[in-house]
């Protein structure tokens, strides 16, 4: 048989994933992060519009169109309080191809990339298939992102730093403060600091701060209508850099992907440009399950930092938990999956509704105590 390239021998398939599809048909799934909101219909409506029209036959640029690239910037500056420029915007397929972007830009082989521990699945894999090295980076006992950890890790090797708020698997996010040292890492180390921020509307408890505000040369960051407007399936991201930057991405985007699905980019730009209750109704929504299942898990006798955004909690939980609810029909992460740091713990998504979240709560406190 053929052989295969080392890059790729060195990454799996995603924890995530092997939970869900291992788990029976009927479980309540707390594994994966989708969203349980329809797409605004306005969204919706612009793409069948887009494509009745015949507007959706050809590539288009690769960066985008310019409509959705200004509507980006428009909705980004005005979220961050800073001015971008649309031709420093990159659409792509899902957060997850912009992440991609970044790293395959910055990182040569055998430099270091610093993720944090836990972390999302992602960012371990895609620096593995850029040649780098991913360095965890372990979290605060909050589960917050530490600058002084990320700054003690850095060396002559290092390349780039990953952080992410709000935070998947941990729901926390950066204080001011973190945020402002993240800038300042990057500065002067002159390391790229790539943001992730897909998950930057739903802060229930403080404000959203990018790096982005505080450092614009050696800070990208990377965003997505995934979240935002329950668009998973629409694969349409983002991401905004220094030109310079950009330009480099833009060379990796054109030869993988050419250009973001076309249907998609025309239902990006209406949700970006439309009316943006419908982010405000998801977040309260969210607030509510938050609350909840800290609740919930605290009934149970599971402890548990309450998440101030995104929509995962991250317990502590006792051995053979995570089997335990698969085995009873709920569906959760073991925290091994993010890193060998979440060891000990387990992601819950609370993407769900109120009735099914109530549902595997009762399951959940019954799976814990099984195994306590």
């Amino acid at each position: 048989m053929t052989s295969f390239s080392e890059r790729v021998e060195r990454i799996s398939i995603s924890g995530i994933r092997e939970v869900f599809e291992a788990a029976g048909d009927d479980a309540i799934n707390l594994g994966l992060g989708q969203p349980d909101f329809p797409t605004p219909d306005h969204a919706r409506g612009a793409a069948i519009d887009a494509i009745e029209a015949g507007d959706t036959d050809a590539y288009t640029g690769n960066k985008g169109t310019a409509e959705l690239r200004e509507a980006i910037a428009a909705r980004q500056g005005d979220d961050l309080g800073v001015p971008i420029d649309p031709d420093d915007v990159i659409a792509t397929a899902g957060g997850s191809e912009a992440l991609h972007l970044a790293l395959e830009a910055h990182v040569d082989t055998g430099q270091e990339v610093l993720i944090p521990d836990p972390g999302f699945v992602a960012y371990d894999a895609l620096a593995k298939l850029a040649g780098g090295e991913p360095v965890p980076v372990p979290l605060r006992d909050d589960l917050t992102i530490d600058p002084a950890a990320i700054e003690e890790a850095i060396t002559e090797d290092t390349a780039a730093f990953v952080v992410n708020s709000p935070g998947n698997p941990t729901g926390t996010v950066s204080s001011e403060a973190d945020v402002r040292e993240f800038a300042r890492i990057a500065r002067e180390h002159d390391v790229l600091c790539v943001s992730d921020e897909v998950y930057a509307p739903f802060v229930f408890d403080g404000d959203h701060r990018s790096p982005l505000e505080f450092e614009r040369e050696n800070v990208v960051v990377v965003d997505a209508c995934s979240k935002r407007y329950s668009m998973t399936g629409w694969r349409l991201g983002w991401v905004t850099g220094a030109s310079d930057r950009i330009e480099r991405m833009l060379r990796v985007h054109q030869y993988v992907q050419a250009c973001a699905s076309a249907p998609a980019q025309y239902a990006a730009e209406a949700a970006l440009t439309g009316p943006q209750g419908v982010v405000d109704e998801m977040r309260d929504a969210y607030e509510r399950r938050r609350d909840l299942v800290v609740s919930g898990l605290s009934e149970a006798g599971l402890e548990c930092p309450t998440p101030q955004g995104a929509f995962y909690a991250m317990p502590r939980v006792p051995e053979g938990f995570v089997d335990e609810c698969i085995e009873r029909g709920v569906i959760v992460v073991p925290g091994e999956a993010f890193g060998e740091h979440g060891a000990g713990h387990a992601r819950i998504s609370y993407a769900a509704s109120e009735a099914e979240l109530e549902e595997a709560l009762g399951i959940i406190a019954e799976a814990a105590a099984a195994v306590s």
